[in-house]
């Protein structure tokens, strides 16, 4: 049986929901500890500048809340490395981001900012918090991510599960080989390698029978299904996918 796989659960649409209506409710704490509860490896929660979902508060609630460790998700930016400084997180995962978009739509540029990200990284790195890069399976990208001494990465499989629902089957087969070459050319480079953005039922086995992949960022669709059989069983669910595709 290869090693088990990892789960993180993001609970950032919990609180996109909460902040629909302006008030408390419903708590992304509470969805951070029943996650946790239902056995998962970690929580991820995207602290956006626009603070469009999580908030500076819910980071510091969440961080007193649980005992599995937390990859806060952000921002290459100063505000948001004084924020981690304060909490020294797990981990952190360095994210691009638009203030336009919807959600995470493509892999952080790490190649052209080489210098500039590996300064970034230094005092976080320091702090003690694992450092990941969210990027595209691109060699360049992977090993510019090698030089400057991140020891994770984390791929975005967005492309991949947009072409799977579309049915372009073909081109969805070629991005999961740039997958496939991606994580075993950052696993060849001693990187850690993570997936995630926009996994669900329907196309997390081929991912997560990668044997250099070692953990699933997943969150949209865990919420979403929440809303019909509780976190606890939608998550069981995928636990139960990603063990099958791993020979468990």
């Amino acid at each position: 049986m290869a090693e088990r796989l990892r789960l993180g659960v993001n609970i950032d649409h919990v609180a996109t929901l909460r902040n629909a209506r302006g008030g408390a409710l419903p708590d992304p704490v509470r969805a951070a500890m029943a996650a946790q509860g239902a056995g998962a490896d970690g929580i991820t929660a995207h602290l956006r500048e626009d603070r469009r979902h999580i908030r500076d508060d819910d980071i510091a609630a969440i961080l007193k809340a649980i005992e599995i460790p937390l990859n806060f998700e952000m921002a290459a930016t100063e505000e948001m490395q004084a924020i981690a400084l304060m909490h020294r997180p797990h981990a952190v995962c360095l994210v691009p981001e638009r203030r336009e978009e919807r959600t995470t739509e493509g892999g952080l540029e790490v190649a052209a900012d080489q210098n500039r990200l590996a300064s970034f990284i230094g005092p976080l790195a320091d702090a003690g918090c694992r450092v990941s890069l969210f990027i595209a399976p691109d060699p360049a990208q992977i090993e510019a991510a090698s030089r400057i001494g991140a020891p994770v990465i984390e791929l975005h499989a967005g492309a991949y599960c947009d072409l799977d629902a579309e049915g372009a089957y073909e081109a969805r087969d070629a991005e999961f080989n740039r997958l496939a070459d991606g994580a075993k050319h950052a696993a060849d480079l001693g990187l850690e390698v993570h997936m995630g953005h926009g996994l669900s039922y329907t196309n997390v086995t081929p991912i997560a029978a990668l044997p250099e992949v070692r953990e699933l960022n997943i969150g949209h669709f865990l919420i979403g299904e929440a809303v019909f059989v509780g976190l606890p069983a939608a998550m069981a669910e995928m636990r139960r996918l990603m063990d099958e595709a791993r020979g468990g």
